[in-house]
């Protein structure tokens, strides 16, 4: 790695801050005593979706686009607040504290499923503190690599290269614990290969130095990394799934590439803090259906190499409930560690 790569930028999420350290934040998104939901009458303002990852990575690519058909849908703006930090858990206590009055709502993704094998003490439990709205998306993850760095064709090559240096070459991720670190240990563990993990404050800070030559290789949502391929910034190798993603057929599939068992998707999903009406929740779940249903969100999708989802409430609820099982299955596993 290079030694311009600061040691703020590498922190990733090795500590959770406290809710004192982050309160002056929180105060932007209505942490007040919740207020009644107007019967009928919602959105009557604008509505603040939580991103808990810097703009530029995966979960960011699909929320501006919703947000934007969601605001022309209702008439009431739909506003993204990226809140960043140590794995998305930042962000994700911030949503969890939020007033339920169905103004405030949580993007978060498979990192969050993840989390609670990774952090010993969160300040939020996902199942408990949360009600499942539905599944935003799910794409399959893509191993990339900086053509100039890492001159290889396919993952046979990239596998050639990792075992004849073992441990010089590293990849980045959206920080500790997120998909990218666990689909990079997982990889590891079923090639036999050793790659040296340098997490970051979201995938697009990682994304930048990969592009930059500052880290090899990454394990990537297509999502975040669909704009720099088609760009020709970064290549990639395989997309971890049994087929050729949407929107993406020259990327050959982890099973063409000799990898089968390789098989992992980034999934972003919609919450809202407990108690909020459940009326408010049907109606976000009535506006998400409307969304997935017009041309802009099915071509913005396809473009991020993945198709509309139909998964909403209790169904979504029990998806994220294997996640979180599967999840801590790998972790155990690997030994993955807050680095």
């Amino acid at each position: 790695m290079n030694p311009s790569i600061t040691r703020r930028r590498l922190l990733g999420a090795a500590t959770l801050p406290s809710l004192a350290a982050i309160g002056a934040i929180g105060t932007g998104l209505g942490l007040a005593p919740a207020a009644q939901a107007q019967s009928g009458g919602w959105p009557s303002k604008p509505v603040t979706i939580v991103v808990p990852f810097p703009a530029g990575g995966g979960t960011d690519a699909f929320a501006r686009p919703l947000t934007a058909v969601l605001t022309k849908q209702t008439g009431k703006q739909f506003l993204v607040d990226n809140k960043g930090g140590a794995g998305g858990t930042v962000g994700a206590t911030l949503a969890s504290k939020a007033a339920p009055d169905g103004y405030t709502f949580f993007m978060g993704a498979v990192h969050h499923a993840i989390a609670p094998a990774m952090y010993p003490k969160l300040e939020y439990k996902l199942e408990e503190d949360f009600i499942p709205v539905g599944l935003i998306s799910s794409v399959p993850q893509v191993i990339v690599v900086n053509p100039s760095k890492v001159q290889v064709s396919d993952v046979k090559g990239l596998l050639d290269l990792l075992k004849k240096n073992p441990g010089k070459l590293n990849y980045g991720s959206a920080g500790n614990g997120t998909s990218h670190h666990l689909a990079g240990e997982l990889f590891k563990l079923q090639t036999q290969t050793f790659i040296t993990h340098i997490p970051y404050r979201g995938a697009g800070p990682a994304l930048q130095d990969l592009m930059a030559g500052q880290v090899d290789l990454m394990f990537d949502g297509l999502g975040s990394s669909a704009a720099h391929l088609r760009g020709g910034r970064i290549k990639a190798l395989a997309v971890a799934s049994a087929k050729r993603a949407p929107g993406f057929p020259d990327i050959p599939s982890a099973v063409e590439a000799g990898i089968p068992q390789y098989q992992v998707a980034t999934w972003y999903g919609l919450w809202a803090p407990k108690g909020t009406p459940k009326e408010v929740i049907t109606a976000m779940q009535a506006e998400l259906r409307k969304a997935f249903a017009t041309d802009e969100i099915k071509s913005a999708w396809t473009a991020l190499g993945t198709d509309t989802p139909n998964l909403y409430g209790d169904a979504f609820g029990k998806f994220v409930h294997g996640e979180v099982l599967r999840w801590a299955d790998v972790v155990k596993r690997s030994g993955a560690k807050l680095d």
